[in-house]
C-alpha cells in the first residue's frame, strides 16, 4: 500500500503523545529535602487516542484517467485526537531509618490499616526490647546478688575457728 493520509495523520498524533507521556510522568524527578529525606512522586496516566478518515468518492470520477501515470486516489478526509489524565497516586519517601509508600487517597478503612502495619509492628518491636532489655538487667542485678550471697555463706564456712578450752578446769 502506497503513503496513505492516515499514515501521516497516525504518525503525528502518536509523535505528539510520546512527547506528553514518558516516564518521568508516571515516576518523577526525587524531590531532596533539607533532612536527608528523598520524595519520589508516583502518578497514574491515562491516555486516550482516536484516528480515522475516509476517502470520498466524487461523482464526476467515474471515468478513468486517460494517462496511466496518474493515481486513482479518490480525496481523503480524516481526524484524530488524543487526551491524557495525570492524576498523582502516592509518594515514595526515602529516609535513613527505611523506605515508605504514602498514598495520597486511601479507598477504604482496610487500606489505612494496612498503611499503618510497619509502624504499629516497629512500635511494638521497640516496646519488646525495652522490656526484654529491663528483663535481662533484672536477671543480671538477680543473679549478682545471689553470687554474693553464695560468696558470703562460702566464706563463713571456710572460716577457721579456733576453739580454747582449758583441762584445768576439770
Amino acid at each position: 500500500m502506497e503513503n496513505h493520509p492516515i499514515d501521516g495523520l497516525m504518525n503525528t498524533a502518536m509523535s505528539s503523545i510520546k512527547e506528553m507521556v514518558d516516564v518521568n510522568t508516571i515516576i518523577g524527578d526525587p524531590i531532596e529535602t533539607s533532612n536527608n529525606v528523598v520524595i519520589i512522586p508516583v502518578s497514574k496516566v491515562n491516555f486516550g487516542f482516536a484516528a480515522g478518515g475516509s476517502e470520498f468518492n466524487l461523482k464526476n470520477t467515474k471515468e478513468k484517467p486517460k494517462d496511466e501515470n496518474v493515481s486513482e486516489r479518490m480525496p481523503f478526509g480524516g481526524g484524530a485526537g488524543a487526551g491524557v489524565s495525570i492524576n498523582p497516586i502516592a509518594f515514595i519517601v526515602v529516609q535513613s531509618t527505611g523506605v515508605k509508600l504514602l498514598p495520597v487517597n486511601h479507598t477504604s478503612n482496610l487500606d489505612k490499616l494496612l498503611d499503618l502495619v510497619p509502624d504499629l509492628i516497629d512500635k511494638v518491636n521497640t516496646m519488646l526490647e525495652k522490656k526484654l532489655n529491663q528483663i535481662d538487667s533484672n536477671e543480671a542485678k538477680i543473679k549478682n546478688e545471689i553470687e554474693q550471697q553464695n560468696q558470703k555463706k562460702q566464706n563463713d564456712t571456710n572460716k577457721n575457728y579456733t576453739v580454747e578450752y582449758d583441762e584445768t578446769d576439770m
